[in-house]
């Protein structure tokens, strides 16, 4: 049987064409990984053109706001580009010089005392306002004391780094600075999705762009080990919400805009319905690919391609392949479990075959 054959369903949408220019901002620490990974295999099915950081970059320019000089080949490929969806700070003018018209945009958000955490975990060694603590809870007791905004572009990470991942200044505040820059991102992006609720996400995703099942089905990608997460007090959490407010703002909104996008696109039974094969799928997959079926540790993993890129105090997880597999699903399950730096360069030398392929450093 066809891995594929049973779930390449439309679910009654067969007579719409799936969108494939679609534009992913990719937010930092918020399961975007996952999503970049969905997006290349998407490429590579449908046999489109990324646009993918130039030379040896590994990002498109960030922390600087995106130029298209940052877009390998954007000069001779100008026009042709299907996907967008590497590290940006997002600078529409300029993106929309590199992508179509009929460009569908679209980003993630998640919670931001979980995602100001695993930021503190990954960026510690490089963030100055983070890497005299011990611990997150130690900065929130008195954050202003060791965060700097003459050195603001080296702590990004360090506050409001979602809203800074959209364009915006991460350290203004004011009602109406906060309600224009919702309204600017909601004209701009036709869809935000929500980190906690990730596999609705999908499958609204899925939906909106007439996709199929598998092209969003997923095993979790860059996520960290268990004993690598720090635990916040309560008050700490309070306090993200005052340190990071222009992020708490924007999550805020944007969780309710995601779940009117629910009842309108999809409603709340059919949901329900998708969601429960989307994990159905997953754990077919999960069975048919991964040993042991549950992630390890870089020390675990045999096929040193496979390893994830390792950062700051995070220990990063990824997978170990089943041996023997036919040549087709080995295929089909290195692309589902290949991380996010390995799968930029494969097709960064699919792309242009006479540059020199990507320097890959993954400590």
């Amino acid at each position: 049987m066809s891995l594929g054959c049973k779930w390449s369903l439309f679910s009654g949408q067969e007579s719409f064409h799936p969108v494939t220019n679609v534009m992913f901002l990719k937010t930092h620490k918020t399961a975007s990984s996952t999503v970049i990974n969905i997006l290349y295999r998407f490429t590579e099915k449908w046999n489109l053109t990324v646009a993918l950081p130039a030379g040896q970059l590994f990002h498109l320019g960030y922390p600087w706001l995106f130029l298209t000089k940052y877009v390998e080949g954007f000069k001779s490929l100008n026009g042709t580009f299907n996907v967008m969806c590497n590290h940006l700070r997002f600078n529409p003018t300029e993106v929309q010089k590199v992508m179509p018209n009929n460009t569908f945009y679209f980003s993630i958000l998640r919670n931001p005392i979980f995602q100001l955490e695993s930021s503190f975990v990954y960026y510690k060694g490089y963030v100055p306002a983070f890497q005299k603590m011990k611990s997150l809870n130690e900065f929130l007791a008195s954050p202003l004391r060791y965060y700097n905004e003459n050195v603001s572009i080296r702590n990004t990470y360090a506050r409001n780094n979602m809203w800074f991942d959209f364009g915006y200044d991460n350290n203004k505040s004011g009602k109406d600075y906060v309600r224009g820059v919702i309204t600017e991102i909601q004209q701009q992006f036709q869809l935000i999705l929500i980190s906690e609720y990730f596999d609705e996400s999908m499958v609204l995703l899925r939906n909106t762009l007439h996709w199929d099942l598998d092209d969003v089905v997923y095993f979790k990608l860059n996520s960290r080990s268990e004993n690598t997460i720090q635990n916040l007090t309560r008050e700490s959490q309070e306090k993200v919400k005052e340190w990071c407010a222009l992020d708490w703002e924007l999550y805020q909104h944007f969780n309710r805009t995601f779940w009117q996008k629910i009842r309108e696109v999809i409603g709340l039974k059919k949901l329900l319905k998708e969601v429960a094969l989307l994990r159905e799928r997953q754990r077919e997959l999960m069975d048919i690919c991964i040993q042991d079926g549950e992630p390890k540790n870089k020390t675990q993993i045999k096929d040193a391609r496979l390893r994830p890129y390792q950062s700051g105090q995070a220990s990063i997880l990824g997978y170990n392949l089943k041996q023997h597999l036919d040549n087709e699903t080995m295929a089909m399950c290195r692309r589902m479990v290949m991380p996010e730096i390995q799968y930029m360069s494969h097709l960064y030398s699919q792309q242009f075959p006479t540059n020199p392929p990507k320097n890959i450093k993954l400590q």
